[in-house]
């Protein structure tokens, strides 16, 4: 019998690989001939370098870039075991939390150090990238990304303009004859899972600028900026960023690197399963475990179990999910293919507790064996 178990962390607990290290070890409990696929997945958010390259037995690299304020900060990356992958999260380099509170201001911040990170992959041989975009301090429109490339961004005087979001308003020339040559022969991909254009009241600005430490007068700034800045896009490399759904994630990044790069925008959890090549692994299958930490009707919506449920019928393999939490109206996730869903918890306790590593590892392989028993009596029945 071969099952496969694909899923997400249990965010802030485990790691994907160790949920399906866990869930293994509860089916080992079984009398029975059993092959097991793990398959570490994620959704192009938090925890896809992990994911990634422990799915593809690829290595995490650590380089010292520039951190969102200017500072140095170390952040890690992946190389994909393929041999011609690297996988990014921008937050390594780029992201809030690399921000003290009492110091976000996306008119300052910077994508420089997510640029810096691009090119530590080009270096490495790379020319297929995966960039997760999600998590960001900043709202430059991947002017620092951009510049870190070598393209230039000038204001009226010839100058480079600074970094952040306020420096935007001077640009005036964008030259992309010193940009990264490589880059011309990458394939660069862009786990974008929100829709959010690049200004208006929709856009970075006004959704994500004040979570980031904008106050209204800056939110009207940086969103006059972002327009700005398309005018110029549109004018010197003739691309109309303004409309394209996800341009405004990550403060403009979105479009930075469709501008800059010629990256494409597409859903997370579509990009993980092409790069762990889900759809051969399920192939055959008779039952397929997926899960994430908290499980609700949303989980429908681009979230690793509903991509992994995809793949799953397409094959006709049934699904059961499993989360440390799981919301009565995830009911609805039954007419979008999820055969069963249990929670993991085996007793009331605290968040706290549940989270720990050392509780959440037993329950989840208790809960892993039990739904397969279920399956097999199930099985036995028919």
């Amino acid at each position: 019998m071969k099952i496969v178990i694909a899923p997400d962390s249990f965010k802030g607990c485990l790691t994907a690989l160790e949920v399906c290290e866990a869930a293994a070890e509860g089916i080992g409990r079984i009398r029975g001939n059993f092959e097991i696929v793990s398959v570490p997945m994620a959704d192009g958010g938090e925890g896809t370098v992990q994911s990634l390259v422990d799915a593809t037995a690829g290595e995490l690299v650590t380089r010292r870039v520039t951190g969102p304020l200017g500072d140095p900060v170390q952040a890690t990356f992946g190389l994909l075991g393929d041999g011609e992958t690297a996988v990014i999260e921008m937050a390594a380099a780029s992201g809030l939390p690399l921000v003290p509170e009492d110091r976000r201001d996306p008119k300052l911040t910077t994508t420089f150090g997510t640029g810096e990170l691009i090119t530590a992959a080009l270096d490495a041989g790379r020319r297929k990238l995966i960039v997760g975009i999600g998590g960001s301090a900043t709202t430059d429109a991947g002017a620092g990304m951009a510049q870190a490339l070598g393209v230039r961004l000038l204001a009226e005087d010839g100058t480079q303009i600074g970094f952040g979001g306020a420096e935007l308003a001077r640009l005036a020339t964008i030259e992309m004859s010193g940009a990264d040559p490589r880059l011309r022969e990458t394939e660069i991909r862009v786990a974008c899972d929100v829709g959010n254009p690049l200004y208006g009241e929709r856009g970075a600005a006004h959704v994500y600028g004040p979570q980031k430490g904008a106050s209204p007068a800056d939110v009207e700034l940086l969103d006059a900026n972002l327009r700005h800045v398309a005018d110029v896009i549109q004018r010197d490399l003739g691309l109309d960023v303004r409309d394209i759904p996800g341009a405004g994630a990550a403060g403009g990044l979105g479009a930075g690197l469709v501008a800059f790069c010629e990256a494409t925008l597409e859903p997370g959890v579509e990009i993980v399963i092409d790069a762990v090549n889900l759809p051969e692994k399920m192939r055959g299958a008779d039952l397929c475990l997926t899960g994430e930490g908290a499980i609700d009707s949303q989980t429908a919506f681009g979230k690793t179990p509903a991509g992994v449920t995809s793949v799953a019928e397409r094959e006709s393999v049934p699904v059961i999910a499993i989360a440390g939490g799981v919301a009565l109206d995830a009911v609805s996730l039954h007419d979008r293919g999820f055969d069963a869903l249990a929670c993991i918890l085996n007793r009331p306790m605290t968040l706290a507790e549940a989270m720990r590593p050392d509780n959440a590892r037993p329950m989840i392989a208790f809960t892993a064996e039990q739904m397969v028993r279920c399956f097999l009596a199930g099985r036995a029945t028919t």
